[in-house]
């Protein structure tokens, strides 16, 4: 079983956690303001990049908050969890993602 490790609550299965899709996607300050390309990108263009990605996970059945991890989407191993709000560490990234 894969295990996760929770920034709140620490080491967890993975049945407790429901995946968020790709994090770092911040939202038009203005949604007013932007064309319906510019919307459409925004609610449904990700990335989906092979390798290290920075995704949003929630600990559903346990604190309730979200938090982000960078996955290997190749081997489904995560390199590490951090807060939400947080930058990605670069430790973990070698500088990238």
């Amino acid at each position: 079983m894969l295990v996760i490790q929770c920034p709140f609550c620490g080491p967890r299965p993975e049945l407790e956690f429901a995946h968020g899709g790709e994090a770092h996607i911040a939202r038009p300050s203005d949604p007013a303001s932007v064309t319906i390309e510019e919307w459409g990108a925004f609610l449904y263009l990700r990335k989906n990049t092979r390798g290290v990605h920075a995704e949003r996970w929630r600990h559903v059945r346990g604190c309730g908050r979200f938090f982000n991890a960078l996955r290997d989407t190749t081997t489904d191993q995560f390199i590490a969890t951090y807060k939400a709000g947080e930058a990605p560490p670069a430790s973990a990234t070698g500088g990238a993602v």
